[in-house]
Formats: C-alpha cells, structure tokens, sequence
C-alpha cells in the first residue's frame, strides 16, 4: 500500500545534471512536476524553454550551488561523475559537489531530495545474490563509494534536519540492454522518469531506498521496502533476451560473478 499523493505541482524544481544522457530524459519526463522546471548542469544545455531556468553551475563550488537550491521546493540531484574515474574527480563532483547540495537544502528550506545513487553501491555483491534495501553496501570502485557516501550523507540530513530523500540505486538506464548483464539491470527511460515523478508526488517518502530497475525476469534486486512508493515497472527486458548479439563476460571472470560487471575491475588510476 503506497502513501497518499500530492495533487498540486511543485512551484519550483531543481534538476541537476541536466545536460547528462538521463538529465535530458527527465527535463522532458519532469515538466508536469513543477510551474518552473530550474535546469542546471556544468556542461552546456539547450536554452530554457517555457516555464524553465538554464543555470550552468560547478557543484564544488559552494556559494553557486547555494544559489541554485535557492528558491526551490525540491531537487532531483542526476550531476556528478557518473562512470568510474579516478578518485580526485569524483571527490570534486560528487563527494563535495553532495555536500554542497544538502546544506544548500538545509539552509533554503528544500524538504525532499531524489539522489540518483547507483546500483555501484552493492556492486561486490555476487550474481546469485537477491538484494533487497537493508544489504550489505559493497561498493566496486570510487563512483560507488561516493554514492554510499551520498546515501550516508541523505540519512543525516533527515534524521537531523528532516530533509525527506529517495535514493535511487540505478541499474542501467538506456534505450535497451547493451549486454546480458543488462538483461538484470536495465532500466527503461520510461520507468526511470515514473519513478522520479513518484518520489516527488508521495506525500510521505521518507528516507527511501530504492533499486531503479524495469520488471526483468532475471531481477537481482527486491524492491519491497519501497512499496510505499506506489512504482510499478511497467518495461521488461524479457524481449531482448533473445538478441544473440548482446555480449556477456568470460565466465568466471569478476565481471562475470559480480553484479557491478567491467566496473570491478576498473582502476586503479595511478600516475606514471
């Protein structure tokens, strides 16, 4: 039984990572939100149609990220880093690029947040295992250690400062599966931006975690902790599990046994 809905659009929400493959997908998917749709990015985005704002902003530079959250009822958090890169880049984007946004929510009075976490967090988990939401966070690299460190910091804000947040642990969000470890987490852009619109809608959400994954028959993760949520996937990755053309991993390789794939082995990162 999911919790009851908010009937009225947000006046202002903020969307960072804008400019990103899933940035672009939700500044579309996101519009019947809110009465002004604010659109930031560091990168360049295309210019503000109606009823948007175009701020280009670094999230490791506090003072901005403060004025960005100004002013808005609630943020979907999508920038940083988003692939495995070496730790300093990710420490600027998505460790103090994080901690900017949530003391820029405290100080401004944004009361939820939906943190785009990363199914990278439990990435050291294997295969056969069935997660649900209070598993064990084994991280496969830099990017998903910042986004356990997100996951961290969201829980602070609310259990001190109230600051309602769903994080969200993508899989893989693409057109369609790019290889048979996707066929477990692909995530179509349709059911990502439904369960974007539910997190902002619920009216009781929380502190929340949930895996962002469509209805794939071979589903490595359980989502009945989050049911109040009122998401149902409405995609599956069942028809292209024929595509013969989809690559996997060598058996017995790590990416292989591990659900973070080419992830856990990637790095380090080290000068010559």
């Amino acid at each position: 039984m999911h919790s009851k809905t908010r009937q009225e659009p947000l006046r202002r929400l903020l969307l960072t990572g804008a400019a990103g493959a899933l940035g672009r997908v939700l500044r579309e998917g996101l519009k019947p939100c809110a009465q002004v749709l604010r659109l930031s990015d560091i990168a360049a985005m295309a210019p503000a149609g109606a009823a948007e704002e175009v701020v280009v902003c670094d999230l490791a530079d506090k003072q901005a990220v403060d004025r960005l959250v100004a002013g808005c009822d609630a943020i979907v958090h999508m920038g940083g880093v988003s692939v495995e890169r070496p730790f300093e880049e990710v420490l600027e984007a998505n460790i103090r690029g994080s901690f900017h946004l949530y003391e820029g929510a405290r100080r401004h009075g944004v009361r939820r947040v939906v943190f785009a976490s990363s199914n990278h967090v439990v990435g050291f988990h294997d295969t056969c295992d069935r997660l649900d939401a209070d598993c064990a966070r084994r991280p496969d690299g830099y990017y998903g250690l910042s986004k356990s460190f997100g996951e961290d910091l969201s829980r602070f804000y609310f259990d001190r400062y109230g600051i309602e947040t769903a994080c969200l642990r993508i899989g893989s969000a693409y057109p369609q599966p790019q290889d048979q470890r996707m066929l477990s987490t692909w995530m179509s852009y349709a059911d990502l931006t439904a369960l974007v619109q539910r997190c902002l809608a619920v009216e009781q959400l929380g502190h929340t975690i949930v895996y962002g994954a469509s209805a794939n028959p071979s589903a490595w993760w359980d989502n009945g902790k989050a049911e109040h949520l009122g998401f149902v996937p409405r995609d599956s990755s069942a028809q292209f599990a024929a595509t013969a053309a989809l690559p996997g991993f060598a058996p017995g390789s790590p990416e292989a046994r591990y659900q973070g794939g080419s992830f856990v082995t990637r790095g380090p990162f080290e000068t010559p």
